[in-house]
C-alpha cells in the first residue's frame, strides 16, 4: 500500500468521526504557550487600564470609554467593530466585533464590562498586585476574561490563524442586571454560531464552570397612604409595617446551597422621619437549578401579596429580566473534556464545577448552542471589596482559550439535540 494510500485513508477515517470524537493532542503547543507567557504584561497593563475605569452597570461614561480602548485594538487585528445600542435605556451601547476566515467553526465569545461596583470605587481602591493576586473592582468579575478574549484574538492573529468561519465577539454592557440590554442580540448571535465561549472567571482553584443556577430578581412593592406621624399617625398607612408582613415568606425559602434559593438584597421605604411612609420596597434574588421555580416562587408570593395586614395598603410584585439556568448536558461536557486535554499538555489539571452566578451562557445552552463557562482566569472574592484573581491562571487560561479557538474553528461541536 502506497504512503499516499494510507495518508488518504487516514484522514477520510479521521473526517468519518463525529466533530465530538475528533481527537485533540494532549501536546503542549510550544508556540502558542510562548506567544502566551511573552504576553502577559501587557496583558496585565492592559487590565490595569480598564479596572481603573469604573463602569458599573448604567455608568455610560465608563461603558463608552473602556469600549474605545478595546474596539480599536480589535479593529487592528481587522476586525469589523460595530457599537450597538442597548435594549434598555440608561446603558452604554454594546461593542460587536467580528471576524471572518477561511475554516469551518462559528465562534461566539461573550464577555461583559459592567460591573456592581459605584462610580469613585477604581479611584479608592485601584488596581494593584501582590506576588499572587490582583486586585480592583470587576477584576474579576469579568474584566480579566475579557481582556482575555482581546488577547487570545491577538495571539492567533500574530500566529496568522484563519482556520475558522467567523468569530463574533461580543463585549456586553449589562449583564449584571440580567443582560437586559441584549438578550435579543444575543439571540440573534446565537442562530449564527455553533459554540459560545464564555469569559466568566473560573472558580478556586482552577475550574470551568459547566453548570450555573439562573437568577432572577422579584421586586415587592408597596403603596400605603402618607401622614403626620406626631399628629395623626392613624390618618396614615404604613408601608414599612406591611412590607415587613410581606417579607416573612422570606422564611418560606432556603438561603443558600446547590437548589432553588431566595435573598431579600435591598430594602427601601420612607422619606422622613416625622411622616407614615407611603411606599416601601424590596428586592428578592433568586437562584434556580430548575427553570420551573421561578414561577412557584412567584406564585408564592403573588399569593402573600393578596393579605395585607395594614388595612387600605396594596402590594405589586413584579420580575425583572432574567437567566434561565446553564443544565449539565453532553455539549458542556464535550468543551470541558477539551479543555481538560488541552491543559493536560501543559502538566497541569483543570476541573469542572457549577455556581449560583447566572450568565449569557444559559441562552446558549437553551438555543441549542454547546457552551463552556468560566474561561477567564481563576478567581475569587466576586461582587465584595476583596475581588481578585490568581495570577497563575493568567497564562495558562490564555493559552487554553486560544487553543480552544484553533480547534473548535478547525471542528466546530453539533447542536444539542
Amino acid at each position: 500500500m502506497s504512503f499516499k494510500f494510507i495518508a488518504l485513508a487516514g484522514a477520510a477515517a479521521l473526517l468519518s468521526l463525529p466533530a465530538q470524537a475528533a481527537p485533540i493532542s494532549p501536546a503542549k503547543d510550544t508556540k502558542v504557550w510562548a506567544a502566551a507567557e511573552a504576553a502577559k504584561p501587557a496583558e496585565l497593563k492592559l487590565l490595569e487600564q480598564v479596572v481603573n475605569v469604573d463602569s458599573g452597570t448604567g455608568d455610560i461614561e465608563g461603558g463608552r470609554k473602556i469600549a474605545g480602548i478595546l474596539s480599536e485594538r480589535l479593529k487592528a487585528m481587522g476586525f469589523s467593530v460595530k457599537s450597538i445600542k442597548a435594549e434598555a435605556d440608561g446603558l452604554p451601547e454594546n461593542t460587536l466585533a467580528t471576524l471572518t476566515g477561511t475554516g469551518k467553526g462559528r465562534i461566539l465569545l461573550i464577555g461583559h464590562i459592567d460591573t456592581v461596583f459605584e462610580a469613585g470605587t477604581a479611584a479608592k481602591r485601584p488596581f494593584r498586585m501582590d506576588a499572587e493576586k490582583a486586585y480592583g473592582p470587576g477584576v474579576s468579575d469579568e474584566k480579566a476574561g475579557v481582556i482575555e478574549g482581546v488577547y487570545a484574538l491577538q495571539l492567533l492573529h500574530d500566529l496568522d490563524f484563519k482556520d475558522f468561519k467567523q468569530i463574533d465577539f461580543l463585549i456586553e454592557t449589562s449583564e449584571e442586571r440580567g443582560s437586559l440590554g441584549t438578550h435579543q442580540l444575543i439571540a440573534q448571535l446565537l442562530a449564527n454560531t455553533d459554540v459560545e465561549l464564555n469569559l466568566e472567571p473560573g472558580d478556586l482553584p482552577d475550574v470551568l464552570t459547566v453548570w450555573r443556577k439562573g437568577g432572577r430578581t422579584f421586586h415587592i412593592d408597596v403603596q400605603g397612604r402618607a401622614a403626620h406621624a406626631g399628629i395623626a399617625p392613624q390618618d396614615g398607612r404604613n408601608a414599612i409595617s406591611e412590607l415587613m408582613h410581606q417579607l416573612q415568606v422570606d422564611d418560606v425559602f432556603p438561603k443558600s446551597g446547590d437548589g432553588l434559593t431566595a435573598n431579600v438584597t435591598v430594602i427601601e421605604g420612607g422619606t422622613r422621619g416625622n411622616i407614615i411612609p407611603d411606599h416601601a420596597s424590596a428586592l428578592i434574588n433568586v437562584r434556580v437549578r430548575d427553570k420551573a421555580d421561578y414561577a412557584r416562587v412567584q406564585t408564592i408570593l403573588e399569593k402573600n401579596a393578596q393579605t395585607t395586614v395594614v388595612p387600605d395598603t396594596k402590594v405589586i410584585v413584579s420580575g425583572e429580566s432574567s437567566y434561565g439556568p446553564l443544565a449539565n448536558n453532553s455539549g458542556t461536557d464535550a468543551l470541558a473534556d477539551m479543555a481538560e486535554r488541552i491543559y493536560t499538555g501543559l502538566g497541569l489539571k483543570i476541573t469542572r464545577g457549577g455556581n449560583g452566578g447566572s450568565s449569557e451562557s444559559a441562552v446558549a445552552f437553551e438555543a441549542g448552542v454547546p457552551a463552556l463557562d468560566g474561561l477567564g482566569p481563576a478567581a475569587g472574592g466576586f461582587h465584595a471589596p476583596t475581588e481578585y484573581l490568581l495570577l497563575g491562571t493568567v497564562t495558562p487560561r490564555l493559552y487554553l482559550l486560544t487553543k480552544l479557538i484553533q480547534e473548535l474553528g478547525h471542528q466546530p461541536p453539533p447542536r444539542l439535540k
